[in-house]
Order: structure tokens, then sequence, then C-alpha cells
């Protein structure tokens, strides 16, 4: 009997144009440190109308810079979702901040304004930064969250993994026009890759000058900013405790032919998602919901299935051979986190969302035929339930 291969839920798209630039850095004379890196920092940025951009090995390095860079330190703290990743939260635990949540909008699934604004009125210590973070390719409601932390003082690093090519408002996110500091993902299930990867825009230089320090051991060579004399051409100064986080220039040439086809990428995720509305649209399912004031990148298609039969479903699917996963588990849930005191029921509009949700296949290369097989095996099992 033949077995149906496996479908994954995500995956990189490399292309001839791809290969060809990797290969071209790997016979050139640098594969770190070279022309690569700025010139793929130049591309994101001149995408997202930012005024700088530094690339780094992975977002989540991206992010503690960025906590670096707006001051973040022991006796902080920095708010964002329990729906995210687990880095959204530990960039702050690495400066030696400490970290609280703030609960996702019931339809949207990002920062929920109203709960921010009932969080920070109630708050014996108010956060250093908030870290709203983009879900499924979808921005949060960035004017609202602005508008709110403006008003006490608070820091904003969108956590945009998800969302390079996406839009708010009709313009890309990215441009930091509600924020300081925008992070971005190149992990191979993301829109774009640079196999593994991350970057920072922001409109303000000294921040973008402290991150550019943070990313290569808090060196730098800039005579301006020495203390001591400049002893010669070979001199250099640790000004600051950094990391090793650089991205090479292998990296960084992937990175830019997939740029040149970052519209082509989105759009055609775009079109799969349309498909996946229509399909779903008379299944018992919770289609993704879009705010009139996104443009999705669509780096994920969630539904939300029956709560008492969601892991069911999904082993369902998983034997099926249909390669599906849960983004997230809510943070505030896991072990370490719980050692700190949250508790089950601190954000119920996560744990809801959780306990409901299927991240289904999306990526460039998924054709109408896998996507059919999808949607059959899901229709199959919805119908052993009911």
């Amino acid at each position: 009997m033949a077995i149906n291969p496996h479908i994954p839920y995500g995956r990189q798209d490399i292309c001839q144009d791809d290969i060809d630039a990797v290969v071209s850095v790997l016979r050139s004379d640098f594969l770190t440190q070279g022309p690569q890196v700025p010139a793929f920092e130049a591309a994101v940025a001149a995408h997202t109308g930012a005024a700088y951009a530094v690339a780094v090995n992975s977002a989540t390095s991206a992010l503690h810079i960025a906590c670096l860079a707006l001051g973040v330190g022991t006796g902080d703290v920095v708010w964002t979702v329990p729906t995210t990743f687990v880095a959204s939260a530990n960039c702050a635990l690495y400066c030696g901040a400490s970290v609280d949540f703030v609960d996702i909008d019931p339809t949207r699934y990002t920062m929920c304004p109203k709960a921010l604004q009932a969080k920070l009125e109630t708050a014996s210590q108010l956060p250093k930064a908030i870290i709203p973070v983009h879900l499924c390719g979808q921005s949060a409601d960035m004017k609202a969250i602005s508008e709110i932390a403006r008003n006490y003082g608070i820091s904003i690093i969108e956590d945009a993994s998800h969302a390079i090519g996406a839009t708010y408002e009709g313009k890309p996110v990215g441009d930091c026009r509600y924020s300081e500091i925008t992070v971005f993902s190149f992990h191979p299930v993301k829109i774009i890759t640079t196999a593994e990867g991350g970057l920072a825009t922001t409109q303000n230089q000294k921040i973008a000058e402290a991150m550019d320090l943070a990313r290569s051991h808090g060196i730098t060579r800039d005579p301006t900013l020495y203390e001591n004399p400049n002893l010669g051409s070979w001199y250099y100064e640790q000004i600051t405790l950094g990391f090793n986080y650089r991205m090479t220039e292998l990296q960084a040439a992937l990175g830019l032919t997939q740029m040149q086809r970052l519209t082509k990428i989105v759009d055609r995720r775009t079109a799969i998602a349309a498909r996946y509305d229509q399909i779903l649209a008379n299944f018992p399912v919770q289609r993704p919901i879009q705010a009139p004031s996104t443009g999705s990148s669509w780096h994920l298609y969630v539904i939300q299935v029956p709560q008492n039969y969601h892991s069911q479903i999904f082993d369902d699917l998983k034997t099926a051979g249909i390669g599906v996963n849960l983004h997230y588990i809510p943070v505030h849930t896991h072990p370490y986190y719980r050692s700190m005191g949250f508790k089950l029921g601190q954000f119920p509009n996560a744990e809801s969302y959780y306990s409901k949700s299927i991240s289904i296949p999306l990526y460039f290369g998924l054709d109408e035929k896998d996507q059919d097989r999808v949607c059959a095996t899901l229709e199959q099992s919805l119908l052993r339930i009911t």
C-alpha cells in the first residue's frame, strides 16, 4: 500500500539564484565580515523604510541586543505576550530583567491594547520596554499600543519575526513608526530565509550604534569613540560588553537574493491562504481573522477547532502525514516560567487560543494537490467527531 509523502507545515524555498549567490561567496575572499552583510542590511532597510538595519545570527540575538540598546538591565521589567516563542520573553532575562505578560486580543491574537492599558493602570512597576508580537504574519495594533506606551514613557520593540513583507496601515512592518526597534527572523520556515539569522531595524542612530557594538564583542574601530589615543590603523577598543552575534557572508548573500523575491513570495503565500479560506468556509473551524489595517505576510495559517477534539484532530492530521504544528504553547505555562510564579488561568485568551489552534501547512512551494489533501484529511477528521 502506497504511503502518502509527508507535507511539512513550513519550509524554505531555494532557487538557483540563491545557490549561485552562496557559491559566489564561497569562492570570494570573505566568508564573514565582508560586503554581503551591509548589502543585505541596506536591502531590508530600503524595503521597510527604516534608517538603520543591524543583521545578526538569529532573531533571538536581535531581541537581546534590542533590549540592551534600550538599556534594559537588572531591576527592570519587560512585558510581552504569552502567545509567542519563548525568545520574546527570554531576551529580557538575558539582560538581568524580569518578565511579565499582557494577554492577547481574542480575535487578532496579538497584544490587546485594552489589556495593556488595564495592566499599566494597576502596575506596581512600569515596564522598561514592551514587546508586542506580530503573529502569523499579521501586525499587532501598533498605533493603539504605541499611544498607550508613550503616555507612560515606555519603549517598544516589535517582534516581527513572522512578518517580513507584511504591512500595517498601508506601510511596511519594520519602519518603526510606532516603536524604537523592529526585529525580523530569517529561520527556514519564515517568509524568507538566511538559514539562521535575524535583523533589527530602527530610525535612531544611537540605538543602531549600540546594537552594532553589542553584536560584535562591544568592539569599535571608530576613533571618535576611543578612550585612549589612536595608536595606529591596527588599533581597536572594547568599550562595552558585547557578544559574537554576527551574521556570516553566506547567510547575507542568501538573504539578499531572497529579498529580491519577497513580493513574489508573499503574494504566493497570500494566494494559498485565500484558497484555504475558500475551501474551509463551510468547515466547523475558525479561520484566521484579519484586521482591516493589516496586510499579512502569511507566515502561518492557523485554524481553531473544537477544544474537546483538539488533540484528536491534530493527531489525525499528523498520522496522515500532514505536518501540523502549534504556535504557541503560552510562555507562562512552561515549567521554567511556572517556577517564577506564573500560573494557569492568568492569561485566559492566550490559553484559550492554545487549546484550539493548529497550524496547517503553508509555504511557497505548497501546490494545490497537497493543499487539497490537507483539507480532505481535516474534513475526514472533523466528520469523525460529528
